[in-house]
This record gives structure tokens, sequence and C-alpha cells, in this order.
């Protein structure tokens, strides 16, 4: 949600280049079912998207990085030691993470959904 988000948003700005992988991805996996309902209401259509694994090479392709939790950051520096100063959580700007909705209730989905909206907003204003 938070990839097709921050995409929407910065949609003009073509020199940005915006992807995303897990820590614990469950590769290959389409997002959830609640996800993609909830996206579909914003006019965004994430059904295409497949989940991968983050690793080093991808990581090197990036200059900003952005987690959902204080542990995915651990886990980044982790696989690639030399993201530090690189990686930050996406609710860094108001100190507050978002918890991974998956195998929740939709309401879940939808706290989670608004805090990465939340976070992203405060962002683009960074970017």
């Amino acid at each position: 949600m938070a990839e097709a988000l921050l995409r929407d948003k910065l949609i003009q700005q073509k020199d940005i280049q915006i992807a995303s992988a897990g820590v614990g991805a469950l590769v290959g996996h389409s997002a959830d079912a609640i996800a993609q309902e909830l996206m579909l209401d914003k006019g965004i259509d994430i059904s295409t998207h497949k989940a991968r694994q983050l690793n080093a090479e991808l990581l090197s392709e990036y200059d900003l990085v952005l987690a959902m939790e204080k542990g995915h950051i651990n886990a980044v520096h982790q696989i690639a030691p030399l993201s530090k100063g690189r990686v930050h959580l996406l609710g860094k700007w108001s100190d507050f993470e978002i918890p991974d909705p998956y195998k929740q209730p939709r309401h879940e989905f939808e706290v989670a959904l608004e805090l990465i909206e939340r976070g992203i907003n405060e962002w683009v204003d960074k970017i």
C-alpha cells in the first residue's frame, strides 16, 4: 500500500524510483485482498503487485529506504550495514510505527493505511 500511495503522490517527479520489498516477504504473493480493496477505494490498483525479499543489491539502488517498524530498520542494517543513514521510519516525522496488518481483520488494514498515508504526506513535504 505504501509503495503505491507514494508513487501516486510523486507521479509528477519522473526522476524518482519507488519500489517495495520486505524483510520477511512472502515472495511472489499478491497483496492481501483487503489491501487491494482499500486501495481500489482510493483509485489505485495494486492487483499486479508481487512481494519480494529485500536484499543488499536492491538496497544499493536506493538513496532512501522507508520502514514501517523500528525492527525493520535493524533488519535492513543487518542485510546491508552500509545502508545506515538511508533507512528511516515512514512515521519518522511524528515518531510512529505502522504495525503489519497481515492476517488481521479489515480494521487493522484501515488503521495501517491511515498511518501510511500520514507518514507519506509528511515525507512528501520533505522530499
